[in-house]
């Protein structure tokens, strides 16, 4: 079993709410346990301000599937949650995204998959929930997450509970 630590994010419908069925969905993924959930929390939008804030949160998973394998589940219940992905837009307004973090210490370097994720440890919308779920977990390359989160500026992110 691999230490998988899963990003979550969204900010269109009631955000919160499919934050809470996106976690339900992971738990049901075969050959996979939901160790832990992070609280959730309201983060300002990041690259493309002109949108709703989102709500952000992490889990971590122990998996017996490969890193590819389990990128496929997560596209799976992002598309389950209505998410289109438009090629070469970013940052845009999402039903649900799914980011795979952190994949033990592995590092991964393929076309559709980037493990770390490639800005992880610049970014506290995604630093502060997992240091909830994973605080001694290793970013490759940048040390151990709960180092990382002292090293971002939190500003406009707020816990907003479970």
């Amino acid at each position: 079993m691999t230490a998988a630590c899963i990003g979550l994010g969204a900010n269109l419908g009631d955000a919160a709410q499919t934050l809470r069925d996106a976690f339900e969905a992971l738990a049901e993924l075969p050959r996979t346990l939901l160790r832990a959930r992070s609280p959730l929390y309201s983060t300002p939008a990041w690259g493309n301000e002109d949108q709703p804030a989102f709500v952000n949160a992490a889990a971590l998973l122990d998996t017996a599937l490969s890193g590819p394998e389990l990128l496929d589940a997560l596209l799976g219940i992002e598309r389950d949650f209505g998410r289109v992905r438009q090629p070469g837009v970013h940052w845009g307004p999402r039903t649900l995204d799914l980011d795979l973090l952190l994949f033990g210490e592995e590092v991964i370097d393929l076309p559709q998959l980037k493990v770390p994720h490639p800005y992880l440890h610049e970014r506290a919308f995604a630093l502060l929930p997992l240091a909830d779920v994973a605080p001694d977990a290793v970013i490759p390359g940048h040390g151990r997450v709960r180092d990382a989160v002292m090293r971002v500026e939190a500003c406009g992110i707020a816990p907003i509970g479970g």
